[in-house]
């Protein structure tokens, strides 16, 4: 199987109310690099010119981009331009993986010394600000986690289960919608359906992290791709022994491969938002966001 190439295009807009003085944002744009992902190009277009700018890595090894204005300004442009290589991932066997009560009695605290891997691991296994460890998250998921179950199939009927059971609607939360709601009314967006996977799962004493993303997506039948008519994803990854991390996507039911690019994981959404910061003025304002995953060869046909 080749490789896939992609052009993204993401474009954040904030329109405020009156000048903002000062400002501090932090950029999760840029891809991350792994052994199955290449970020080939990439440009940050900023209007207005920021009075500082500093590109590093955040907690969690995902590259960051910190940006100060410290000038009056109405508005606020951010534009990423990316051109992304995501190349094929080894073929898995999820009946290879071990047991999930062996995996979870090897992270839990005994007073071992742990390696680095576990350690990496262990830092996913606890509550964050969006997603909470409960028992009603555990019950929900009892009939995905029989005794003896290997764990990658465990973590797959999870998967199928929230895909089977939930509804996508977009206007059915909010980035601070409370998980249990979300589990109670069983409708959501992608990142709710992760935040949920991910606290089932560490409500067992797993290892779990939030993946954020674009997602290629294929337009209607005879019907062009639109320019700025997509989103962007989140999914989930699990920690395995010998096998490492490895993604699931509930939201669509599938183990991303060629058409996942990933950006950034951390803990939750909190971690690794595309852009967020804080202002001194401005008033009450929404972002307009556009977001473009085109087929590189289909973009440069189109002068993207």
């Amino acid at each position: 199987m080749s490789s896939a190439h992609y052009r993204i295009l993401h474009d954040t807009h904030y329109r405020y109310e009156g000048p903002v003085s000062l400002a501090q944002q932090l950029a999760h744009l840029w891809p991350r690099a792994s052994p199955w992902q290449r970020c080939a190009r990439r440009e940050l277009d900023v209007s207005p010119e920021p009075t500082r700018r500093v590109d590093g890595l955040d907690a969690f090894g995902n590259p960051l981009t910190r940006l100060a204005f410290e000038r009056p300004h109405e508005e606020l442009r951010v534009g990423a331009r990316l051109q992304v290589e995501v190349l094929p991932r080894p073929a898995l066997r999820l009946a290879d993986s071990p047991a999930w009560e062996q995996l979870r009695l090897e992270l839990s605290y005994s007073g071992k010394r742990l390696g680095a891997e576990e350690l990496e691991a262990a830092r996913y296994r606890f509550e964050s600000p969006y997603v909470h460890i409960k028992q009603s998250f555990s019950d929900w998921a009892d009939d995905c986690f029989v005794p003896g179950r290997p764990l990658l199939l465990a973590v797959q009927a999870l998967m199928a289960k929230i895909f089977a059971e939930f509804t996508y609607d977009a206007a059915a939360t909010q980035v601070a919608t409370p998980l249990q709601q979300v589990l109670e009314e069983k409708r959501g967006v992608c990142q709710d359906f992760a935040h949920l996977m991910l606290a089932c799962l560490r409500s067992r004493g797993l290892a779990a992290r939030y993946v954020s993303g674009y997602l290629l997506t294929q337009p209607p039948p005879g019907r062009p791709r639109l320019i700025g008519a997509d989103a962007s994803h989140a999914w989930i990854s699990v920690w395995c022994p010998r096998l490492g991390w490895v993604d699931f996507d509930p939201t669509n039911n599938l183990i991303p491969a060629l058409e996942h690019i990933t950006l950034a994981w951390g803990r939750d959404f909190g971690d690794v938002s595309p852009l967020r910061g804080v202002i001194l003025g401005g008033g009450s304002h929404d972002p307009e966001v556009s977001v473009t995953v085109m087929p590189l060869e289909e973009a440069l046909a189109r002068g993207l």
